[in-house]
């Protein structure tokens, strides 16, 4: 299948934005790809460009934003094309602490507003347990756990699983307690 056509938004940690194209062409570039009419793209993208708070930035290339904004930028020009599923593959990896914080309430909202289904990929456990319903945890290709962050974290099922929350939680030898 032509991957255009398989329903599927893809944000990548290093934002992957057009640099010769504005905030407005990036957005809408996976539309223009599917052959939306012009009418349809303008609408989409201005509703995007409200949802995702750059408004007057249309015109911006990706150099004239920040790294908060390139990602906003990034996470809408995924959704444009109404994709079935998003997968965001560590996106808020370039993005300083506070700026990233606020991204990461900022995206479990719309997401939630948009009802898309996510899959969210990172190794920072605190970003997971703000952002995810359910958590997997996967380990050489082999899933550990998976659950609300809530089990993962007071429940872990394997010592690989408890490792990876840290170390409070593997316990040796507890028959001597």
């Amino acid at each position: 299948i032509d991957s255009a056509k398989r329903g599927i938004g893809f944000v990548f940690q290093n934002y992957a934005l057009f640099r010769y194209m504005t905030v407005f062409d990036n957005i809408a570039f996976g539309m223009k790809i599917k052959k939306t009419p012009p009418e349809k793209i303008k609408q989409r993208v201005t509703e995007l460009i409200d949802l995702i708070n750059l408004n007057g930035l249309e015109n911006r290339y990706p150099a004239q934003l920040s790294g908060g904004q390139k990602q906003r930028v990034a996470f809408a020009r995924a959704i444009a094309p109404e994709p079935k599923v998003l997968l965001l593959d560590e996106p808020f990896a370039a993005i300083d602490a506070k700026i990233r914080k606020e991204l990461r309430q900022w995206l479990k909202t719309t997401i939630k507003k948009l009802n898309i289904t996510s899959i969210f990929v990172t190794h920072d456990q605190e970003e997971a347990n703000e952002v995810a319903d359910e958590i997997i945890i996967i380990n050489n290709g082999r899933v550990e756990q998976n659950g609300s962050p809530l089990t993962v974290y007071k429940k872990p099922a394997t010592p690989f699983v408890a490792q990876f929350i840290g170390e409070n939680s593997l316990i040796d030898n507890y028959a001597d307690f």
